[in-house]
């Protein structure tokens, strides 16, 4: 580019983002310290797994709320972007693309679900913007690179509380599983894989395998193919969608086994659309409400004035996230965004409502997860399950 053209295009850039020193991937520096701080929020406002970014965005509001009330981030307020991804990849690339680029967040907070996760990563890596998914748990999210950190457990540990609690717990004590997953979504085929693979390490045996398609209506034929192979548990790792309609077909089928998932079943939306048909059946989560901890019942108290309902798991952990991200700036030498990434990675023992979270060398979190059972519409705590070590 010649030189006049270069200096026209810098000059330009600087008029349209008179805070913000760097208007090409790798460099984004708040400058004005008077000016409110931008952090970004994408997620599934509307679409199958809307209340999955309802209730985080409702989480990490929660959050900022809380640090403005306390007068901010060294006296300035913090202003939180969110925007409505629709459950779509192409929408997760313009909605991250327009937060580190037009807006110039200083971070980015989303998604849930894995596979869009990995759409926004390697955006906000190449604009040297940290991003924190609050609970995205497939391993390939934070492989992306520095900046992608997260504060949710990764599926290797979600799939071996499950096997474990399948084989070990008295509730169920399951010598022999089916597995049902969604061939089309990186979470469920990562933890269908890892739970194979503890489940027979510790000593059971695995029936049948079958897949659908997520958005699936009918799953007759495979519930049929399970049922003849008489399993003692059903393993589901697949969203609440997907798992109530398969609850519901699996009882009208009398399929009487307890069902058994992952996080991706917590949501309020499970035991409108399963009903009775999804009682018995337990999942693994990040955090219980029934937890005593004063922190969990101070989280619990606040949320419900604000929103007025009990916080699912997704809430807890976009309020974790955020508070981990402001932890983080206090820590963080200026809010460049190495300097920040790297101080979001180096968060220890952080007391959150989702338990102590430590980010370990992939930038992942490591901490207990507990299974929980749905009741007459309700989740009731059974167990902890801590991590491998």
């Amino acid at each position: 580019m010649p030189l006049r053209l270069l200096s026209f295009a810098w000059l330009a850039c600087l008029a349209l983002f008179p805070f913000v020193v760097g208007c090409k991937p790798g460099g984004t520096t708040v400058e004005n310290p008077s000016s409110e701080i931008l952090i970004g929020h994408y997620a599934s406002l509307t679409g199958p797994e809307a209340t999955f970014g309802k209730s985080t965005d409702n989480g990490v509001k929660l959050a900022v709320d809380e640090i403005n009330a306390a007068g901010g981030f060294k006296g300035r307020k913090i202003k939180l972007i969110t925007y409505d991804d629709k459950s779509d990849a192409r929408e997760v690339n313009q909605a991250v693309t327009r937060l580190v680029t037009s807006d110039k967040v200083v971070a980015v907070i989303g998604e849930v679900a894995s596979s869009l996760s990995l759409v926004a990563g390697p955006i906000c890596q190449e604009y040297g913007v940290p991003m924190i998914s609050p609970s995205s748990t497939n391993t390939k999210v934070t492989a992306v690179g520095d900046m992608v950190s997260r504060v949710c457990f990764i599926d290797p540990f979600q799939a071996y509380v499950c096997a474990k609690f399948a084989r070990e717990n008295e509730r169920v004590k399951a010598s022999k599983a089916a597995i049902l997953f969604a061939q089309d979504q990186t979470y469920s085929v990562q933890l269908r894989e890892e739970f194979e693979k503890w489940f027979t390490q510790m000593g059971g045996v695995i029936t049948s395998v079958q897949t659908h398609i997520k958005g699936d209506q009918d799953f007759s034929a495979q519930l049929t193919a399970i049922r003849a192979t008489n399993p003692d548990v059903i393993f589901i790792p697949g969203y609440y969608t997907d798992v109530g309609n398969i609850a519901v077909q699996a009882r009208n089928l009398n399929i009487t086994v307890p069902l058994l998932g992952g996080d991706g079943w917590d949501s309020d939306k499970l035991p409108e659309i399963a009903g009775k048909a999804i009682d018995g059946c337990y999942y693994s989560n990040h955090y219980s409400p029934e937890d005593p901890s004063p922190r969990v019942q101070e989280f619990l108290t606040k949320y419900k004035k604000e929103f007025g309902a009990t916080p699912d798991g997704l809430a807890a952990l976009g309020y974790d996230a955020a508070r981990i991200l402001f932890e983080a700036m206090e820590r963080s030498p200026d809010l460049k965004g190495e300097n920040l990434a790297k101080a979001i990675a180096e968060t220890k023992d952080f007391d959150g409502v989702t338990g102590k979270i430590t980010i370990d060398a992939q930038r992942n979190a490591v901490k207990p997860a507990v299974i929980l059972e749905m009741k007459d519409g309700q989740r009731k705590y059974v167990t902890t399950i801590e991590p491998i070590r």
